[in-house]
């Protein structure tokens, strides 16, 4: 349901600022470099004395003994991403992070460094190594994203590690992550419990309630004040499918934003959850440095910007990988009238999104989402949740439906059976509108991932109108409904 707490009294709108700078903690790198460390592409690895570079995030160590490798942690890589190692030496590696979100760096012999802050070194030992090692940073998403080490021992026929991709389908368990938000030391892909699978013909309980579509009236002051609290929360996804989603303020997606061209909206960011996040909103046009950074859990941040163009526009989780963070729920639309908007009506929203199913009350499968294999195609969180409770309109009155293609990856074809719009908005322009010259009207609003628009029509008789994504794989994988006209 679209949420929005205006002030008392209407503001002027101000240019759009960010939160205050916040101190830096000891030990950790300033703003300037954290953000130069976030736009590094290829990281050439510090090299302890014992080890020499050779092709770009590989090290070769000398043999025997005992060799130190510097290893920095940055912009979702380790490097060096190889290192070479005669058997029988013992390494020390000695891990920085650079980046200026949280990484740690994981074994598979199961040494691990605590969860690092942005500065911050730990060191890891490995004996003396006999065969190969693999190594990844256990935050959900990045080692899929490439966050891997791997110690090769030479001088031996011993095989790489698999430090790479988990296997598809094995998931990624909130169970194996720490109180403190670090992930559990084991190995990705070692014995998780399969993942959660839908049943198109299973029955929500009787305690299931909807995701209510309808879009509330942009409140009448100029200023919207709101806060958005992320939280680690188990939600149903489809009857008997339940997964830990990181959510805002509860729900995915989260709370609809509601305004007009030159409204303010100041939100109150709170991360409550069990790891990074940070939020962007498409609405608003400022530098992201500041106010779209990663907020470790417990931190808050003001983010103010004014809607100067309308549209239906997406927010979104903006940590890294993102994909991740949408895919579990992290999305939401916030909608700016066009000037001149005529009142309908029935107004709804629906936000489409895909689902990767993880192991029964887990998160996102991160394989899933890299081999871009959804296990369905939702409108506004639930599979198929508008055939189980169809909407209902009146025949003859006027229908706008939003939509918002939240992605992360997909877009949408939203159709409606048995009815043409006569009204087309797409991505802040009208497309058509009624008693165009041409007499003509539409039948798809097509959307790419992180697009948006409105469409209206009439329903000329009773009956059920069947909705989809005409992209027909993704309506029958549950992004369809019914409208219930009577």
């Amino acid at each position: 349901m679209s949420t929005s707490a205006p002030t008392s009294a209407p503001a002027p709108a101000p240019a759009p600022t960010s939160a205050p700078a916040v101190p830096g903690r000891t030990g950790r790198l300033s703003a300037v470099a954290l953000g130069a460390a976030m736009l590094v592409v290829a990281v050439v690895a510090a090299l302890g004395g014992g080890a020499s570079a050779g092709d770009s995030g590989r090290a070769v160590v000398a043999a025997g003994g005992t060799q130190t490798v510097a290893v920095t942690l940055a912009g979702m890589r380790v490097s060096p991403a190889v290192i070479e190692v005669a058997a029988g030496t013992s390494l020390v590696l000695e891990v920085t992070n650079t980046d200026a979100m949280q990484h740690d760096l994981v074994l598979g012999t199961g040494a691990q460094t605590p969860m690092l802050a942005g500065g911050d070194t730990a060191t890891l030992e490995t004996g003396p190594v006999t065969t190969a090692i693999a190594g990844w940073c256990s935050v959900p998403g990045h080692r899929v994203a490439g966050m891997t080490l791997d110690i090769v021992v030479t001088g031996t026929d011993g095989e790489r590690a698999p430090s790479g991709q988990p296997a598809a389908g094995t998931g990624h368990d909130m169970g194996s992550m720490g109180t403190d938000g670090s992930a559990g030391a084991g190995t990705a892909g070692s014995d998780a419990a399969d993942p959660v699978v839908i049943d198109p013909a299973a029955e929500p309980g009787p305690d299931w309630r909807p995701y209510d579509p309808t879009l509330a009236p942009a409140p009448g002051a100029t200023e919207h004040v709101l806060t958005m609290t992320v939280r680690d929360t188990l939600v149903e996804v489809a009857p008997g499918a339940r997964q830990t989603l990181w959510t805002f303020n509860g729900t995915a997606p989260g709370p609809t934003l509601h305004g007009k061209v030159g409204d303010v909206f100041t939100i109150t960011f709170v991360n409550d959850a069990s790891m990074g996040h940070g939020i962007d909103f498409h609405a608003g046009s400022l530098a992201p440095d500041r106010p779209m950074r990663t907020l470790d859990a417990g931190e808050s941040l003001t983010y103010q910007f004014v809607a100067t163009h309308s549209g239906a526009w997406l927010y979104h989780c903006s940590t890294m990988p993102m994909a991740l963070h949408i895919a579990n729920g992290m999305f939401g639309a916030v909608i700016i009238d066009p000037p001149g908007l005529p009142a309908v009506d029935t107004e709804l929203v629906l936000v489409q999104s895909e689902l990767y199913l993880g192991a029964q009350d887990g998160t996102a499968d991160e394989a899933k989402i890299a081999a871009e294999e959804p296990d369905a195609v939702l409108f506004n969180g639930y599979a198929d949740q508008y055939v189980h409770a169809p909407i209902q309109v009146a025949v003859g009155t006027r229908v706008r439906v939003w939509v918002v293609a939240a992605g992360p990856q997909r877009g949408a074809a939203f159709h409606v059976v048995g009815a043409q719009f006569d009204t087309v908005f797409k991505e802040g322009a009208y497309l058509l509108r009624p008693d165009n010259p041409e007499q003509g009207a539409a039948q798809v609003l097509d959307l790419a991932a992180a697009q948006g628009g409105f469409v209206e029509f009439v329903l000329p008789e009773a009956g059920h109108y069947p909705f989809t994504n005409h992209a027909m794989v993704d309506g029958e994988r549950g992004a369809h409904g019914t409208f219930e006209a009577s």
